[in-house]
């Protein structure tokens, strides 16, 4: 069987770690290099309910999107590993358990075939083609144009969010820009790219009020659907990669985010 570093290596070669941003922390980022792994654990977040099932299924390694740790995001966190503090009690349950980590982050955004080839098939966009040029996003067409109420209901129904939130600027929709996760601030290049409607996530007020002042409908359909799509591609590839590792996906990592209206 392989060892975490023989993966860590083949999803390298799907998503080169140059494509990463200079901020972001990709790769193995926690456990044993030379250990055998023999079942994988996909999800797109390491949680602590995401390794406790990791733990209980035997799975030697956690093969994630967000990582685990990272220093814009975990600053404070970073600077100590003790097990009174949230990062530190993950990772000294991942150590103590034998359970590794490796994150492809936006790495995989910018892939060939990576988060946001997987977003655009999802939305059944054809002649998909970049958004930015640090190669985040696509652009594509749908089969027909449609309604914008239609269009809504066909996101709902393609990734699942739990709601959806946008601001109108047409009723027509035939190209759509997509950005897996937190991309508002790629709207300019998606009017650029002629899209009528951007589909992304975590977009702010100013975000809306802008894109519709400018003529693009904005679509926040949620941070986790837009991109938890890409993990059966990454469950494929290692298993094609692999033949005989076991790959499955998280059943306890959901949407958290909840919506009253």
């Amino acid at each position: 069987m392989p060892t975490v570093r023989e993966i860590e290596e083949a999803l390298f070669e799907a998503a080169p770690g140059g494509l990463a941003m200079d901020w972001d922390n990709v790769g193995h980022l926690v456990g044993f290099p030379e250990g055998e792994v023999n079942r994988v654990l996909a999800a797109l977040d390491v949680t602590p309910a995401v390794v406790e099932e990791a733990i209980a299924t035997g799975a030697e390694l956690i093969v994630a999107h967000h990582p685990v740790m990272n220093v814009r995001w975990h600053e404070q966190e970073m600077q100590t590993l003790r097990t009174d503090t949230r990062l530190g009690s993950l990772l000294i349950r991942m150590i103590q358990s034998g359970v590794s980590a490796i994150c492809m982050h936006t790495n995989l955004d910018a892939a060939q075939g990576g988060v946001n080839d997987m977003l655009a098939q999802a939305l059944e966009l054809e002649n998909i083609r970049p958004l930015g040029d640090d190669g985040i996003g696509r652009v594509g067409d749908l089969p027909e144009s449609m309604a914008l109420p239609d269009f809504l209901a066909h996101v709902r129904d393609k990734l699942g969010p739990n709601g959806i939130r946008y601001s109108r600027a047409g009723w027509e929709v035939r190209t759509v820009a997509v950005g897996g996760g937190a991309c508002g601030d790629y709207f300019r290049c998606a009017l650029d790219r002629g899209a009528d409607a951007f589909v992304t996530a975590d977009v702010k007020y100013d975000q809306f009020l802008d894109a519709k002042t400018l003529g693009l409908t904005l679509i926040d359909a949620g941070h986790f659907p837009t991109e938890d799509v890409v993990i059966p591609a990454v469950m494929d590839y290692l298993r094609e990669k692999f033949p005989g590792l076991e790959v499955e996906k998280s059943s306890s990592h959901r949407e958290v985010i909840e919506y009253y209206v």
